[in-house]
């Protein structure tokens, strides 16, 4: 699992063993500014992204969450 810090946002994505397929899935976590620095305001809590996509290897997944976490932050700052 990756974790960076853009701005004031806090982002978690990973690539996630898929039982049913063959593959790997996307998954996000976004945290925004909280007033209180011991807690983390999730604004999209843990999903799948890239829903039609299953990926070959971990890192394909996990690149992929990283794009998609990376252009929501970007859109969330507009």
């Amino acid at each position: 699992m990756g974790m960076e810090t853009i701005g004031e946002y806090e982002i978690e994505y990973a690539g996630v063993h898929l039982v049913e397929h063959e593959g790997w899935a996307a998954y996000v976590t976004i945290y925004g500014p909280s007033a209180n620095p011991m807690h983390r305001n999730s604004i999209f809590p843990t999903q799948r992204v890239s829903l039609e996509s299953v990926f070959e290897s971990e890192a394909e997944a996990e690149a992929e969450a990283r794009r998609v976490a990376h252009a929501m932050v970007e859109q969330a700052g507009r």
